[in-house]
């Protein structure tokens, strides 16, 4: 038992020190290791599982939308990317660069992905030649390269995975439906595949992305109140198809640039995932992208009929479709608790010698620890149910957080207040839209806007740093 306190003992208390409770079980987790490059990571077979189940999930739903996967170089010609101008100089800091073919200096240099607009719009002016060949409805899964000046652990890496969609319409009112559909895309996905409830809203012209007119984004608050952007979807009008000349004959026999979207998550989301819903036990997995949904653990296994027992509940949980696994190491009962709690293993099934004679086994849930028997016959369907209730209980959890700390203000006197006061959270206040107002937030409160709600209240009030007198609501946190 010694052992089984100590693997629990290992992971700093939340209310301690959250950044190294978050570090402390990406690391016990086993989800990801370090590199001998800072700000590159290893993503480890239970990390890269968690993301492998997002991509197979939200691919499927790309799918049915239209889309179709594509791959693209990693690398881009300086010339190529010097064609956007607001693009270019937004990522110009965190670009790396490759300078030599084997022991030759290349004639241009060529830029390691960061994103990959220019790309696409090389490759669209090459293939989109009339109205009939639109839209094109294409995404890519990568990893891409932002040489940021520093690093967490899924939140901030150097080298990460995502994918970006990159699409074409024949008119803004087609782009402009296509960045809708996907954002709203990203928040059901959120809130029904990883139980994360968001905001859905427009980023002010300050925190756009580079080169769009508008990005739409979902906003997430995690444990500790601050927020987290969980996808981006953009609208960039007709501007890089001008920069690249890319032209299609239009049904009245003229000449048209098309419109332009991309959108985009990446593993930040399981970062999002790990603040969302762990706890001082480690992880907390949504059911629907847990590696492992229930692990079977024979309990006083080296008794008769134990292990066969087990075994045959494995069997019919696999058979059903669950993702399950059973631990018949040597490890203790109690060592064997801890470390699945600690994954974040949504249910466990125990069976021991009296629950074989009962005809039943227990059911531990990883949420709430609740523990139920069932009937043997009825190991699926009770399993399948409680993965669905464990996946609305985390739901309803983090709506009640998000909802317990929104708040509402009217001058940034009161936003700060009410910060400090509750240790974080949103705010919401009303904005003039001046971008001197919105740079006076950060450095009079600390706060960086998230998000221009799609909802607007439309009632008027005052900007809370100039005090004019407008209508547009704004929501206020600090971000990682």
């Amino acid at each position: 038992m010694a052992q089984d306190k100590r693997q629990v003992e290992a992971i700093t208390p939340r209310d301690v020190d959250f950044a190294q409770w978050y570090t402390d079980v990406c690391k016990k987790a086993e989800l990801i290791d370090y590199s001998s490059i800072k700000g590159m990571f290893i993503y480890r077979p239970y990390g890269y599982a968690i993301w492998e189940n997002i991509q197979h999930l939200m691919d499927a739903e790309f799918k049915k939308t239209g889309h179709e996967n594509v791959y693209l170089p990693m690398l881009i010609p300086e010339s190529l990317l010097q064609k956007e101008k607001d693009h270019v100089e937004g990522f110009a800091p965190e670009c790396a660069w490759v300078t030599m073919g084997g022991s030759e200096k290349l004639e241009e240099r060529y830029c390691i992905r960061p994103t990959s607009e220019t790309l696409f719009c090389e490759h669209y002016k090459n293939v989109i030649q009339s109205w009939r060949d639109l839209p094109k409805l294409y995404n890519q899964w990568c990893s891409v390269l932002r040489w940021e000046k520093t690093s967490r652990p899924f939140l901030r890496h150097r080298e990460f995975l995502w994918q970006e969609g990159h699409t074409m319409h024949a008119t803004a009112e087609e782009a402009m439906e296509e960045t809708l559909r996907m954002l709203n895309v990203y928040a059901d996905f959120c809130e029904n595949v990883l139980a994360m409830p968001v905001t859905r809203g427009i980023k002010t012209d300050k925190e756009k992305f580079n080169g769009a007119e508008q990005t739409y984004c979902v906003e997430c608050m995690m444990h500790d109140k601050k927020a987290l952007q969980a996808g981006t979807s953009h609208y960039f009008g007709d501007g890089f198809t001008r920069a690249f000349d890319i032209t299609f004959a239009d049904k009245d026999n003229g000449r048209s640039y098309p419109h332009q979207t991309s959108w985009g998550v990446s593993t930040r989301l399981i970062g999002g995932i790990i603040m969302t819903h762990g706890d001082d036990n480690g992880l907390v997995l949504p059911p629907r992208i847990a590696p492992i949904q229930a692990i079977v653990l024979p309990i006083a296994q080296h008794k008769p009929g134990v292990i066969d027992a087990a075994q045959a509940l494995l069997d019919r949980l696999q058979a059903a479709g669950i993702r399950a696994k059973m631990d018949a190491s040597d490890n203790s009962p109690g060592w064997k608790f801890a470390e699945y709690e600690m994954r974040g293993v949504p249910v466990r099934v125990e069976i021991g010698p009296k629950d074989m004679e009962k005809g039943q086994c227990c059911l531990a849930r990883r949420d709430t620890g609740e523990k139920t028997f069932v009937p043997l016959e009825k190991l699926e369907e009770a399993v399948a149910a409680l993965l669905d209730a464990i996946h609305d209980n985390m739901f309803a959890m983090a709506r009640k957080n998000l909802e317990d700390n929104t708040f509402q203000a009217e001058t940034w006197e009161e936003v700060k207040a009410l910060l400090e006061k509750n240790g974080g959270g949103f705010v919401k206040t009303k904005w003039c839209g001046s971008e001197a107002c919105e740079v006076a937030m950060k450095e009079k409160v600390g706060v960086t806007s998230r998000c221009m709600p799609l909802i607007q209240t439309r009632n008027l009030g005052r900007c809370p740093i100039c005090g004019e007198v407008c209508g547009t609501d704004i929501i206020w946190g600090v971000a990682y």
